[in-house]
């Protein structure tokens, strides 16, 4: 979830900048995220340090074991791509070499030969779908070899049984316009750019989960690579121990190579986003809370509260994103929002999933963090919260950031309801159906552009999440949930979920990767191997 493409053009236009193209056709042919151009070195070359013989070895592994034609070397055209078209600037590394298979059998062949390989020399890798994560070393590495699934990325609906069959690398968008045209719809990501098994395998929030429950919820089955090379199907019947495991585990177990999610008919949607003055912050925030507690009487509601602050714009606003996945034009679940009155614009209107994750997105180009909290939808933590938004504004204003940056701040109700979908489906890993009450999901965001103040950046965001939840714990507002698809990698999802879900995470990893193939040669993601004490129920 990011800032809206309506306001990044709003900005563009009132600083004279030319709009950014968004995007374009990925090497496979179908529609995807594009790739950054405007990356690393202004996207000409990338500047790469030598890397160690152990690495090297590495790839030429892979080229002797008849994989050649899928490798990509530093200074090569396409691998500059592919290293630019991670969302932030901030993630993009130059592994040795980047592996680009084309089927589950040859992601299987490459998880094998590496891991063989690794008895002799150390072969780390890394696994790539959308390349949205924030942090470097995430989704990829810079001493060894990059598997990139950028190529799996194809989305086909099976009338016969309602799933679509979609790959990990697929980007949401591309899975969206697939399906509009065929009007099927899946619950999914609400940004176009973000991939699809990253969101997936992290529990992933959606505009349905108000009827369906989180995104992992609605998968009905996983093919899965795993360290030994044998491809498996996970569902409530086959390996049916792993299947809850993979919704919200991460990449602990091996590669998921499709996920088969379940299908309904597609109708439009009303949505879109109204933009506000700070000035409407009081009624924006009761009005926000009230939502999350009324979320249950009518399940088709999603509201997201933003609160952006941009040194283009000069001042914080603030973005309400209203998604009603039934084709009613302003129900009646928005009245106490569409009655703030003094909006600066709207674009609310009936439209379809496509056009939405187009709106809700925010173009590449800069190095980006998220850090996130959880707590109870309490009033004062919504005061307070804004509060230390406008105070981090100030702060931020007179340290020694420089160039453009921007501070958003953002709200999202987790009701109990979202928790009885996932438990009437078989379960998630996450652990909110522990809670019986609405909880808020917040998310701290910051972007800027030079690598210089990656630490500046990353330390206001860490200590403005530590201040808040400090805040929280002193007023029994505290929730210990992190939502691992917004975590930074100094927090510690998988020890969140609950010591039930914890322990069943880790004998999952411990059965189906017995060689810790995914714990040890894969440093990316959070592994249960490294997670800290599990939070008590």
């Amino acid at each position: 979830m990011h800032t809206l493409n309506v306001l990044a053009l709003a900005v563009a236009v009132s600083a004279g900048l030319e709009p950014k193209d968004c995007g374009s056709e990925h090497p496979s042919g179908t529609v995807s995220a594009s790739p950054n151009t405007s990356g690393v070195n202004g996207g000409d070359f990338v500047n790469y340090m030598p890397h160690n013989a152990t690495s090297e070895s590495c790839c030429k592994v892979l080229e002797v074991a008849g994989l050649g034609d899928r490798l990509l070397f530093p200074g090569q055209e396409a691998y500059n791509e592919r290293v630019q078209s991670y969302w932030s600037e901030a993630a993009q590394l130059n592994s040795t070499c980047i592996i680009q298979p084309r089927d589950s059998k040859e992601v299987a062949k490459i998880v094998t030969t590496l891991a063989q390989a690794n008895s002799t020399y150390p072969c780390k890798f890394a696994v790539r779908s959308g390349g949205h994560i924030t942090w470097a070393g995430g989704s990829n590495i810079e001493d060894g070899v990059t598997v990139d699934l950028g190529y799996l990325n194809s989305t086909v609906y099976h009338a016969g049984n309602s799933t679509a069959a979609i790959g990990p690398g697929a980007r949401w968008l591309s899975v969206y316009k697939t399906l509009d045209a065929q009007n099927i719809a899946v619950g999914g990501g609400r940004a176009g750019t973000v991939g699809v098994g990253g969101l997936l395998l992290g529990g992933g929030n959606s505009f349905y989960a108000g009827r369906k429950g989180m995104a992992c919820d609605n998968v009905a089955n996983f093919e899965v690579v795993l360290s030994s090379g044998d491809i498996i199907d996970v569902n409530n019947q086959t390996n049916s121990d792993l299947f809850s495991a993979l919704k919200g585990g991460n990449n602990n177990f091996g590669i998921v190579t499709r996920f088969d999610l379940m299908a309904f008919e597609a109708t439009k949607l009303w949505g879109g986003a109204v933009v506000y003055p700070n000035d409407t912050t009081p009624a924006q925030l009761k009005a926000l809370k009230n939502f999350g507690d009324k979320i249950e009487s009518d399940p088709y509601g999603s509201a997201i509260g933003i609160w952006q602050y941009t040194t283009q714009l000069g001042a914080t606003i603030v973005l309400n994103a209203y998604d009603y996945t039934k084709a009613e034009v302003a129900p009646p679940a928005y009245d106490e929002f569409l009655a703030i009155p003094g909006n600066i614009s709207s674009s609310m209107r009936l439209t379809n999933m496509s056009d939405l994750t187009e709106e809700l997105e925010q173009p590449a180009g800069y190095r980006d963090s998220f850090i996130t909290l959880t707590f109870k939808n309490d009033i004062r933590m919504f005061e307070k919260a804004i509060d230390m938004h406008n105070s981090y504004v100030e702060k931020i204003k007179s340290s020694a950031a420089t160039g453009n940056w921007t501070l958003q701040d953002m709200f999202q109700p987790l009701p109990a309801l979202f928790a009885k979908h996932s438990v009437e489906k078989g379960g998630n890993m996450l652990g909110l159906d522990r809670f019986n009450e609405t909880l808020v999901l917040w998310q701290t965001y910051l972007a800027w552009h030079e690598p210089s103040q990656d630490a500046l950046f990353q330390s206001f965001g860490n200590a403005f999440i530590a201040e808040l939840r400090e805040y929280a714990v002193s007023i029994g507002a505290d929730n210990p949930f992190i939502y691992l698809d917004y975590a930074y990698k100094t927090q510690d999802p998988l020890a969140s979920y609950g010591k039930k879900n914890y322990e069943h995470i880790k004998a999952m990893a411990e059965k189906y990767d017995p060689l810790g193939v995914f714990q040890t040669m894969v440093p990316g993601g959070f592994k249960i191997s490294k997670a800290g004490q599990p939070i008590r129920e």
